[in-house]
């Protein structure tokens, strides 16, 4: 299912390089997620060719021109063998370990937008199994590389929380899911539900995440702003924040009380560089400074 993005084209011409290599890494985590559980349904397998008719657009270049026609002609037959698998893992590892790729990415990028494809998969059937969750659990594990970066802190500590009696309920995987879906571009999918998304992220609060139903206050208070607004412009926010008597700064720092996280994805947004500002905040708040998150629905919906 092919999706139309709001100024995607003005945006490639800037970040063509980083839109290749996250779209890799997301391909990567995809069908390590869907594979988790053993088997792959034909939902997961929609899913992949979603990924293939998202980036079509970009079959003439490398490494696409070698990928997509590998993906096409393993799905024919509606069926993903193991064999199949390895051969399209084996392709994407050879463009992630190239000399271009490592000298425009770094590790930690390339393995947290791996991560983010894994939950992607892992939620293509929009069924969290406990296989899943264990596999995903053994991946963290050999990854330990990544601690201190988000969000692989905020996973691995709600993860840890879950196993700490020893049984997965279906609250827990309820919860989870609503997590894993915070750190999914649900406008690359093809099946996940994003309503089902939202209503599960707000019957379950998170630390870590946009704050549930936040209360916000505009007077002498700093606002920050990540991420691309469904609705305004950053300086038409930075304006509304003032005319309420607030202070909007571009930076994360020690006076900013309020992120607010814009609602709009971009796919050629590499995840740390949409991530970044977040990642800072949450250090700030592990640190005991008091910053919300919010979502921008939640500020729109305090200044209407």
């Amino acid at each position: 299912m092919s999706k139309d993005f709001k100024e995607v084209e003005q945006y490639r011409m800037f970040t063509s390089k980083s839109e290749v290599h996250k779209a890799i890494n997301a391909l990567i985590g995809i069908i390590k997620g869907v594979e988790f559980d053993g088997m792959v349904s034909n939902t997961e397998l929609a899913e992949i060719t979603n990924w293939c008719n998202l980036h079509r657009h970009l079959k003439k270049k490398s490494p696409f021109k070698e990928i997509i026609p590998t993906l096409d002609e393993a799905l024919e037959d509606d069926h993903l063998s193991q064999e199949e698998i390895q051969d399209i893992l084996w392709l994407c590892n050879k463009v992630v370990n190239g000399d271009d790729f490592e000298d425009f990415y770094n590790l930690v990028t390339s393995s947290i937008q791996q991560l983010e494809g894994i939950l992607h998969g892992m939620l293509a059937d929009s069924e969290l199994s406990e296989s899943e969750i264990h596999q995903l659990s053994d991946w963290m594990d050999e990854n330990e590389t990544l601690k201190g970066t988000y969000p692989f802190d905020e996973i691995d500590s709600l993860l840890l929380e879950v196993y700490k009696d020893g049984f997965i309920s279906e609250n827990e995987k309820q919860q989870l899911t609503g997590f894993f879906g915070s750190f999914i571009d649900i406008n690359m999918s093809c099946n996940i539900n994003e309503p089902e998304i939202k209503a599960l992220q707000q019957k379950y609060s998170i630390d870590g995440i946009c704050a549930v139903n936040p209360e916000i206050s505009f007077a002498d208070k700093t606002f920050c702003f990540t991420g691309t607004s469904t609705k305004a412009t950053r300086n038409e926010i930075a304006k509304i924040i003032e005319e309420k008597g607030g202070r909007f700064n571009n930076n994360v720092t020690k006076k900013t009380e309020y992120l607010i996280v814009g609602g709009d994805g971009n796919p050629c947004w590499a995840f740390a560089c949409y991530g970044r500002k977040v990642e800072k905040t949450i250090k700030r708040r592990k640190e005991g400074q008091k910053v919300v998150i919010v979502h921008e629905s939640d500020f729109w919906d305090e200044t209407y």
